[in-house]
């Protein structure tokens, strides 16, 4: 399995944590206050595009409602393909944080 990108990373634990609500804008909302600055729609859809081509995400259509003239929102899920790419990366980098705490980090400390 191939390394996750941070970005990719960020957007599996973002649709995770959404769950019903995983869909575009939410999703994007939920990013740019995570990462504090501005996330861009085509930023996004082409970063869900290559999860979902990686088989990391699937999608399938939500609810329909008034102000979408009549299309339903598209949800992401995560499938069992990503959350095993979402454990990998989560032990890697407990295993290059470990040690390592916040005071330190924030003091340059070794």
């Amino acid at each position: 399995m191939k390394e996750l990108t941070k970005i990719e990373e960020i957007l599996l634990l973002a649709i995770w944590k959404l769950k019903e609500n995983a869909y575009g804008v939410k999703i994007r909302q939920h990013v740019s206050n995570v990462i504090k600055k501005e996330f861009t729609y085509g930023n996004l859809y082409s970063a869900l595009n290559q999860l979902e081509r990686k088989e990391y995400v699937y999608k399938r259509p939500g609810e329909i409602t008034p102000n979408r003239r009549g299309r339903p929102k598209v949800i992401y899920t995560v499938s069992d393909l990503g959350f095993e790419a979402l454990k990998a990366s989560y032990e890697m980098n407990e295993a290059m944080w470990e040690g390592i705490t916040k005071y330190a980090l924030d003091n340059k400390q070794d």
